[in-house]
Parts: C-alpha cells; sequence; structure tokens
C-alpha cells in the first residue's frame, strides 16, 4: 500500500498493527446496528413493536452519538493513564455489552438497544485511543500515513456489512453479537501482547487538565478542524451505518434480481450488506492513500480536491436519473473521497497541535461523531416529511460546500503561522 515503505525503520510496527487492529475491530462494533438494522426492525415488527424511519435512525444514531462524546473523555485518559490503559478499559465495557445482548437480546426492547448503543460509543472512542496510540511514535512528516494506516480500521465496518447479515440469517442476529464477544476477547489479548506506549525519548505526554480543554476549545483553530472533521468523517460514517437501509429503500427489486440470478441468494437483508459493504470499502481502504497525498501536496489542496468531488457526486446522485449500476458506483466515489478526505484531515491536526494530540484527537473526533448523527438524523427526517432523500442529500451538499470556504478563510493564515515550522506540507 501507498506510504508503507516511508515506515522502514521508524517507530513501532507492532504497535501500529495492534492500533490498526483494535480500531478495525472497535470500527465494526461501533456501527453493528447498521447491517443489522432490518433484521432488528424485522424482529421487533413479530412481536409487536413497529419501528419507524426516525426511531431507525435514532436508533442509528445512539452509538454515534455516545461515541463521539466518548472520545473526549477516552482522549482525556489516553494523557493521564497512557493510550493502552485506556483501550484495554474500553475494550472490556465493549465486550460486556456484547455478551449481555448475545444472552438476553431474543426479546430486547427498542429502549434497551438504546442503552446497548451507549456501550457500543465505548467502541467508536476507540479513535480517540488508537490514533495517538500510534502516532506518539512517529515524526511530523509521517504522521499522514501513519494515522492513515491506524485510521484504516475504518474498514471494520465493511466487515459488519460483509458478514453480520449472513450470520444473523443462518443464526439470528443476536448471534452476531455472540460472534463480536468471542472477537472482543481475541483483540484484548493481542493489544495486551503488541500495543507499547512510545518512551520518554520518543513522546512525552502530558497529563491534561480541564484548563488544557478550556484552552484549545478558544482556539479558533480547533473549530476550524472540527468543522472539516465533522464534514469528511461525519459524512462518511453517516452514510456507511445507514447505507443498507437506504440501498433497500432505493434498489430493493434490482438487489433482489442480482441475489437470485447472479449470487444465489434470496435474503434481500443479505444481498444489501454485500452492496453496502462495497460503497464503504472505498472510503476505509482509501484513507492512508488520502494521509499520504495530503504528506505530498498538503493537507489543504488535498481536502479541496476531494470534497469538491464529493460535492459534484452527490448532485449527480440526487438529479440525474442513473441506472442501478451506476448509482452504485457513484455511491462507491463518494465514499472513497470522504475516506481520503478523513486522512487529509489527519496529516493537518498533529501538525498544528503536536503537543496536544491526545486530547485534540478526542475533541476533533467527537466533532466527527457529531456530524455522523447529523446526517443519521437528516437522512431519516428527509425520508419522514419529503418521502425521499433529495432534500436530505441537498443538505449534505451544503455542508460540504461551508467547510470547503472555511478551507478558503483559513489557508493563507495557516501557511504563514503555523504552517512554516509544522514539519510536513500543509
Amino acid at each position: 500500500m501507498i506510504g508503507f515503505n516511508k515506515l522502514k525503520g521508524e517507530g513501532s510496527p507492532s504497535t501500529l498493527f495492534a492500533a490498526f487492529l483494535y480500531f478495525d475491530f472497535s470500527f465494526m462494533v461501533w456501527t453493528m446496528l447498521g447491517p443489522l438494522a432490518t433484521e432488528i426492525s424485522d424482529t421487533m415488527a413479530s412481536y409487536g413493536f413497529q419501528m419507524t424511519a426516525s426511531e431507525s435512525a435514532t436508533m442509528l444514531s445512539v452509538p454515534i452519538l455516545s461515541g463521539a462524546l466518548l472520545r473526549i473523555l477516552l482522549g482525556y485518559f489516553v494523557g493521564v493513564i497512557g493510550a493502552k490503559k485506556t483501550a484495554l478499559i474500553a475494550q472490556a465495557i465493549v465486550m460486556a455489552t456484547l455478551f449481555y445482548v448475545a444472552s438476553f437480546g431474543e426479546h430486547i426492547s427498542y429502549d434497551e438497544l438504546l442503552f446497548v448503543g451507549v456501550g457500543l460509543g465505548f467502541a467508536g472512542a476507540s479513535f480517540a485511543v488508537a490514533l495517538p496510540q500510534a502516532g506518539q511514535w512517529y515524526p511530523a512528516r509521517l504522521q499522514g500515513v501513519v494515522l492513515g494506516i491506524a485510521g484504516i480500521g475504518n474498514m471494520g465496518v465493511v466487515l459488519g456489512f460483509l458478514f453480520a447479515p449472513k450470520i444473523a440469517e443462518l443464526w439470528g442476529w443476536q448471534s452476531v453479537f455472540l460472534f463480536a464477544g468471542i472477537l472482543s476477547s481475541l483483540v484484548f489479548i493481542t493489544y495486551i501482547l503488541m500495543a507499547k506506549d512510545a518512551p520518554k525519548g520518543v513522546y512525552t505526554p502530558r497529563v491534561k487538565k480541564l484548563s488544557d480543554y478550556v484552552r484549545l476549545l478558544k482556539d479558533r483553530d480547533t473549530w476550524w478542524f472540527n468543522l472539516f472533521y465533522a464534514v469528511s468523517f461525519g459524512t462518511f460514517v453517516g452514510f456507511a451505518v445507514y447505507m443498507k437501509v437506504y440501498l433497500m429503500a432505493m434498489y430493493f427489486d434490482e438487489m433482489e434480481l442480482f441475489g437470485l440470478e447472479v449470487l444465489g441468494e434470496d435474503n434481500i437483508h443479505v444481498v444489501a450488506g454485500y452492496f453496502a459493504a462495497f460503497c464503504i470499502m472505498a472510503g476505509a481502504m482509501l484513507r492512508p492513500v488520502g494521509g499520504t497525498i495530503a504528506d505530498k501536496i498538503g493537507g489543504i489542496k488535498s481536502l479541496y480536491i476531494f470534497l469538491t468531488s464529493v460535492i459534484v457526486l452527490i448532485i449527480i446522485n440526487t438529479f440525474i436519473p442513473l441506472p442501478f449500476w451506476l448509482d452504485i458506483i457513484v455511491m462507491f466515489l463518494i465514499m472513497a473521497n470522504l475516506g481520503m478526505a478523513n486522512g487529509a484531515v489527519f496529516q493537518l491536526v498533529p501538525q498544528r497541535f503536536a503537543k496536544d494530540i491526545g486530547i485534540m484527537t478526542g475533541i476533533i473526533g467527537a466533532a466527527g461523531g457529531l456530524g455522523g448523527v447529523a446526517i443519521l438524523e437528516i437522512l431519516g427526517a428527509s425520508t419522514l416529511i419529503f418521502g425521499d432523500y433529495t432534500i436530505g442529500f441537498m443538505l449534505i451538499a451544503a455542508n460540504i460546500l461551508i467547510a470547503i470556504a472555511g478551507l478558503s478563510l483559513v489557508k493563507s493564515r495557516w501557511r504563514t503561522t503555523w504552517g512554516v515550522n509544522a514539519g510536513g506540507v500543509i
């Protein structure tokens, strides 16, 4: 993959791998209600609870929202007790949540599912742990590719959409939580054995205080990065979690035909999961490519390219009648550019906030999660109120346009102030 050769002889490969594995699994767990949403809805309907589009969006939003807020908390503990201990505590909570659903989920209520979503949020908060864990081992000139590789853990959502619907078909959707619980135990052990906090000669952590949060939240650049990541990652994760619901609403007949004629699969939930995984895979796999491109041409220029591409593709998807296959390709390209934009944002963050990377990863990651919640609610409301996704997609494009305008406002100041001595291309 692009950028791996740069890392030879640098940092801690075992820690980078552990951070990637931990984030990959955590992202799968964080978003696992997405590939199971329709199965859960059907099960609840069988015993009298008819979930509306809005309630479905809220169910999918809770893990994203709790993960966003918990990123700030875990980012704080990274500075206090270290990234490794923080990761293990969060992982233990996730394991307990998974095994709870596996044991008692057969007749779980909607309210209980919302509570479970809070527990799954600890998996989403892994972002504020895995990225600092990996990044603290490497110099500024390699942050784009390093955090891109660690962040390729976004691939976990692809695994969820590939396998969760099929496991649910064979053994029931609760069994997916059992499989995830077993995997979580293996990841827990692997992290104990392979992950290492960087020694003081490489990285010296600073214990964070409330005043550090206040200081950073007063810095206007914090809010610019919050905006950029809320748009790039928020749109990515919102689309990712909602992708199966969206595809089943838009292309039920086409996917059913494809499943029967090509895959020999008559379960539309499984077929929709495959198409969703295909689209999401682009953003997950290309995040490190975005970071590497940003290392070469600068994060600002990269963001211009990626975000503008997303706007153009959303307009095409919304207003030009496309055949099924072409529309899937457009969604694939949207997710690809969003994934690369995520990598570009985090090529810039360590250069601007090198001494506060732990807490800033938490703050900016939280903004990304909140952006994802907004996308989910926009898509749910668009369907409920207007009957289709047109207004929702246009609002999303408008948000991205605001981010591009923000880039234009800050680029000159960034390049002539902290960018001069950042250590990398901005």
